[in-house]
């Protein structure tokens, strides 16, 4: 499979043109544990977060960003997993918040495991979209990734875009460009829907339910506390000679390859799209209408 623009520019521009950007592969330079630090093991390059009966457990990054890349590789909980969500995000703060959601779906042993994304704008979510892997999550680490510029957000698995969600504020529908966003992730036990429509439980025989990370990763603009919004949103923007790597023209659209595997990934594995959804949604939502995968 072809490397893609996302990745190749995010390496070549990568940091001779930048200013506030940030970029490692260590936990503890960019993340920090939120809650329940004693299910949360960090050993070398590897972090664990662990899920049971008491507690499950989550990190989130020390700053917010605007605009770029974040990456993390993780190998989901083996076995019988079901009830458990396993969530990689991005998530601004207070009720009109945005957020960019990987939700991973436990699954009862030898059913595959599901992944729910989600987009929410001005606090506003109900943009679920499930599918189906090409490959099974448990056995090994992949990478899953957020990409965001002013254009779009794409979510990524192994660099082959699986959703693509398209700035559309021409036609009168918001765009998240206007908040930074933190990184977190999280394990947690919500076998009231995760598996099943909450149909199959949680297993508790089965704990502890563990998922792995390494391979952190950050290449974006990052956004000090300090500064107010819209002067975020200026700092992180390319402008005269201060160029960053998410703006550059070839990536402000997916280009003829990565149309292509999106529209694979929609064709082979996607199992719900809110879209197609008409008893939640009578009316079509807006940005289903006008949103062409091609």
């Amino acid at each position: 499979m072809a490397v893609s623009a996302f990745k190749m520019l995010g390496f070549l521009v990568g940091f001779s043109l930048m200013v506030g950007l940030v970029n490692s592969a260590k936990f503890d330079e960019l993340f920090q544990p939120s809650w329940a630090q004693d299910h949360l093991a960090y050993e070398g390059e590897l972090l664990r977060l662990k899920l049971d009966s008491y507690s499950g457990a989550g990190f989130q990054s020390k700053s917010k960003y605007m605009f770029g890349k974040v990456t993390v590789q993780i190998k989901l909980v083996e076995g019988d997993s079901a009830g458990t969500v396993t969530a990689f995000y991005m998530s601004s703060e207070g009720t009109n918040h945005n957020e960019f959601d990987f939700e991973f779906l436990g699954n009862t042993t030898g059913e595959p495991y599901l992944v729910q994304t989600n987009v929410y704008v001005n606090g506003v979510g109900n943009r679920e979209q499930r599918l189906s892997l090409w490959f099974d999550p448990t056995k090994d680490f992949h990478s899953y990734s957020i990409f965001w510029n002013q254009r779009h957000v794409v979510f990524l698995v192994d660099d082959t875009p699986i959703r693509l969600h398209t700035n559309m504020e021409n036609k009168g529908i918001p765009f998240p460009r206007d908040q930074a966003m933190g990184v977190y992730s999280s394990i947690w036990n919500a076998d009231d829907w995760a598996t099943q429509g909450g149909r199959v439980k949680t297993d508790w025989s089965h704990a502890p339910f563990v998922a792995s990370y390494k391979g952190f990763e950050i290449n974006a603009c990052e956004c000090p506390a300090s500064i107010a919004a819209d002067d975020n949103s200026k700092k992180c923007s390319s402008s005269g000679e201060k160029r960053y790597w998410w703006d550059e023209p070839t990536l402000s659209a997916l280009n003829v390859h990565q149309s292509h595997q999106l529209l694979w990934v929609r064709a082979n594995h996607m199992i719900y799209d809110y879209c197609s959804d008409t008893a939640r949604f009578p009316a079509t939502p807006l940005e289903c209408l006008h949103h062409h995968h091609q």
